[in-house]
């Protein structure tokens, strides 16, 4: 059995080591804290854990001058800085002093366990060490959808292959977990999988965070640093949100992979690199590339196979396996018994629009798992926003197909004597427009609808909608 990550805390607030140290253990991480950076510095001569996670301004020693010692010492270990003063200028310094990640305050604390296991699976491959894979991406993507089908081909086609990829699709599809199995299932599957979210990286750490920097390449640089190109040698460098790329990264990028070489931010020695690139994004780069947005010979040198991730709404017969899926890993997860979705539910679900596409389903099933009474899942149990879709969101591709689904909702609530509602319903609009149409005169209104003058008089009073129309004509004989 492996040994337990250990992972040292260092923050003069004695709530917030608490906090850490109750998270970390319940994953199984040996946790050791300190308040101040006296301590830390003092103990490693002695020992280093695998990651170190500390406060940015505290009483002696500051977490970056600690940072800068720890990176001058020893560069491998990963530090992420926390602090509340959460500004540009301090996650600035935070990366270019080398830090693995920054952390604002307050913070959601799965959000920093998480971060601490990212570091850890970091320093494993920086030693040189195969780390354990994340369990959610060594699950097969789940499908049997026509559209998915044809992403399993692509992934299987691509298999024994290094080939540029672009994946597109909307946000929440599972891009990402896409991007995992072309490196999982390709020849270099053994070396490192590195991903960096182009939209969630400061414009001005962008060329730092891709291609490293030497020492004293910029205020704050006591180090070399190693860009995410560097650490992706050999394996997949898994370029997500690349739309947000700016237009300086895009020309850097375009000879890196014209070239094969870079030079790190402030060198003047190129470094030579052997990565597969697979981008992806939820926009249209054509449309970009149009705008002046996106280069155009970029997108052409990205753009060599691509593969398209359906909307969870164009693969709606996937969603009771994918459902099932993510109860059963929100169980496990959180060591509580499975939920099992009743039929009518697992219906209702295939009826929703899931504008959050797969992500939001998986969210979904943990809040069920969490918040639903019974073991058994009914439509009700579900959360609130799901049973009361406004009408915007149902499909709008003709009218059948909206009566289709507001029936499927009606009757997976529980509803009945539906025509009672419906029909009442229907001629009221079918009235009121061909009203609007003619002006409010019955008689052309009649004709449009194919009723006589008679008729549409007798429905207008039994539906109780007055007589705001225009009584234009007589009678018919």
């Amino acid at each position: 059995m492996s040994r337990s990550e250990t992972v040292w805390i260092v923050d003069d607030d004695r709530s917030i080591r608490w906090v850490l140290e109750k998270a970390l253990q319940q994953e199984g991480m040996t946790t050791q804290s300190f308040e101040s950076a006296d301590g830390v510095l003092a103990k490693l001569a002695r020992q280093q854990p695998d990651v170190i996670i500390s406060d940015i301004r505290m009483p002696g020693v500051s977490g970056l001058d600690m940072l800068a010692q720890i990176r001058d010492l020893y560069p491998r270990l990963p530090v992420i800085i926390m602090t509340a003063h959460s500004d540009l200028d301090s996650a600035v310094a935070s990366y270019q002093g080398g830090a693995f990640e920054y952390l604002p305050k307050p913070f959601d604390v799965d959000e920093a366990v998480s971060l601490v296991k990212r570091a850890n699976q970091h320093a494993k491959e920086q030693q040189g060490l195969k780390a354990p894979v994340d369990q959610r991406h060594t699950t097969e993507i789940i499908g049997e959808a026509p559209a998915m089908q044809e992403v399993f081909r692509a992934i299987g086609r691509l298999s024994h292959s290094n080939i540029t990829v672009l994946i597109n699709g909307e946000s929440g599809t599972g891009k990402e977990l896409v991007a995992h199995a072309l490196h999982r299932h390709s020849p270099r599957s053994a070396s490192p999988f590195i991903a960096l979210n182009m939209a969630a990286i400061p414009k001005d750490l962008m060329e730092s965070e891709l291609f490293g920097h030497e020492k004293g390449a910029f205020t704050g640089a006591a180090n070399q640093r190693r860009g995410r190109f560097e650490q992706a040698d050999g394996g997949t460098l898994f370029l997500d949100e690349i739309g947000d790329m700016p237009a300086d990264t895009q020309t850097r990028l375009l000879r890196v992979l014209a070239d094969g070489e870079f030079y790190r931010v402030g060198g003047h020695t190129p470094v030579k690199v052997d990565v597969r690139i697979i981008a992806a994004t939820h926009q249209d780069l054509e449309t970009l590339v149009q705008a002046g947005k996106f280069r155009e010979d970029l997108f052409h040198r990205l753009n060599v196979i691509r593969i398209h991730i359906p909307r969870l709404s164009d693969r709606r017969e996937d969603i009771p396996t994918l459902a099932s899926h993510f109860l059963a890993s929100a169980a496990t997860e959180l060591a509580v018994e499975t939920k099992l979705l009743k039929p009518e539910t697992e219906e209702y679900l295939q009826n929703l629009p899931w504008p959050g596409n797969v992500r939001q389903l998986e969210n979904t099933c943990r809040w069920i798992t969490v918040m639903a009474s019974g073991r058994e899942v009914h439509v009700d149990d579900l959360p609130p926003e799901l049973l009361n879709q406004p009408a915007d969101a149902m499909p709008s591709n003709n009218w059948e197909q909206a009566l289709r689904h507001w029936a499927d909702l009606a009757l997976a609530r529980g509803q009945s004597n539906l025509l009672d509602e419906a029909v009442p319903a229907f001629e009221r609009i079918m009235i009121e427009t061909a009203l609007k149409h003619t002006a409010g005169r019955r008689r052309d209104a009649a004709l449009l609808l194919g009723w006589g003058r008679n008729t549409l008089t007798r429905k207008i009073k039994e539906l109780g909608m007055g007589d705001s129309a225009d009584e234009d004509e007589g009678d018919e004989a």
